[in-house]
């Protein structure tokens, strides 16, 4: 499935990419590639194959939590100039 040139400047817009003229015809060939390979995968017969959440069968490979004792709140806040309300104090990131 070929992409055009400016199907490719799109994407790069989306991604807030500034591509040259020769990126963009690398890109143009790479992405169109990929693209026909999942066009071949898409013409695989899945009917009897069962929805995977994992390829890992029996148990999970998570460990699991195991609640320990930390570091009291006045103990940790001690290393901040900027402490209140039992809590550092950070600028905002949001105004």
């Amino acid at each position: 499935m070929p992409l055009s040139i400016e199907e490719v400047q799109h994407i790069a817009a989306l991604a807030r990419l500034e591509l040259s003229e020769a990126e963009l015809a690398r890109y143009r060939g790479q992405l169109s590639a990929i693209l026909d390979h999942v066009a071949k995968l898409q013409e695989l017969d899945t009917a009897d194959i069962p929805p995977t959440a994992s390829v890992i069968e029996g148990q999970s490979p998570l460990r699991d939590d195991i609640v320990l004792p930390s570091l009291e709140t006045g103990r940790l806040l001690e290393n901040s100039k900027h402490t209140g309300q039992d809590q550092f104090k950070i600028p905002p990131v949001f105004e």
